[in-house]
């Protein structure tokens, strides 16, 4: 395993442009490669303009999903790397499973790391997990793992079944409907630093196939868990597939069903068509 500690966030735009560039040639098997970054501080103005965007309070503690935003710039150097077998582009974010130790504190230093593993078997394609870690103080209080599809694709021989489905049961009752504008997908990745093309604009999102730019997977999954603001518990698991692309701008409903004892089952839905955009589950502990 070959570990890299970088000092600097890496440069989010310039890592997508490599990305386009290199995406021809790619193949082979996962890299043992793990990037890390060091006693990162949270940039008070960078949480609050999040917390703005998501419709998280702000409040001394990070939301749930916060760290992915710090962790995100590795994964995609990870992939952007040719040593990584699947090309950036095209790359489709089907699963989100977030687990949380404890509250981090928006003043804690944290220890980021990242790597790539479970390249598997999909009927469409083949998927990879994005793993992540955010430690404090030596131990570990964040887990964020995301699982792409790249359509077409081919694992390795032997590889697993790819497993990308949330099971959720009957999830009915409207909490909320949101309508989410055209520029929500700017407005998110100027909080995040996700500025992949098919969420900023038409033009760019037709370019790699899309009809209309489409919602950031984890802006819903962000805006879904703020409804949910002061009833999740300390520690949690957060667990969504993503199951069609949320096209810009549209209005959705949350739904909402409580799984007594310890969580709810979530599903946001197009208003008109009753498209499931996403599913998930929110566990205690």
């Amino acid at each position: 395993m070959t570990r890299t500690v970088l000092t600097e966030p890496p440069a989010m735009p310039a890592l997508f442009a490599r990305a386009a560039l290199t995406a021809r040639g790619r193949g082979g098997a996962l890299p043992d490669t793990r990037l890390a970054r060091e006693a990162v501080a949270v940039d008070p103005a960078d949480l609050a303009g999040y917390a703005r965007v998501c419709r998280f309070p702000l409040t001394d503690a990070l939301p749930v999903t916060f760290p992915h935003v710090l962790a995100f710039p590795l994964q995609v150097a990870l992939m952007t790397d040719r040593s990584f077998p699947l090309a950036l582009p095209g790359l489709v974010h089907v699963r989100n499973r977030i687990e949380v130790e404890r509250p981090i504190g928006a003043g804690e230093a944290l220890d980021l790391e990242v790597w790539a593993e479970r390249f598997a078997t999909h009927r469409s394609g083949a998927t990879v997990d994005l793993c992540a870690t955010v430690s404090t103080g030596g131990a570990e209080v964040w887990r964020g793992r995301s699982t792409y599809l790249a359509r077409g694709a081919q694992a390795p021989d032997g590889a697993p079944e790819s497993d990308v489905d949330v099971r959720v049961g009957e999830v009915d009752r409207v909490s909320a409907e949101w309508r989410v504008p055209d520029d929500a997908g700017r407005r998110y990745a100027k909080v995040s630093g996700d500025v992949n093309p098919i969420h900023l604009s038409g033009l760019t999102a037709k370019a790699f196939g899309f009809k209309r730019a489409i919602a950031h997977g984890m802006w819903v999954k962000a805006r879904a868990l703020a409804a949910l603001s002061g009833r999740l518990p300390d520690a949690v698991t957060v667990d969504v597939a993503f199951r069609k692309p949320l096209f810009l701008p549209s209005t959705v409903t949350l739904s909402t069903a409580e799984v007594r004892p310890d969580g709810w089952d979530l599903a946001v839905r197009n208003l008109r068509t009753a498209t499931e955009h996403l599913v998930g589950t929110v566990r205690r502990g």
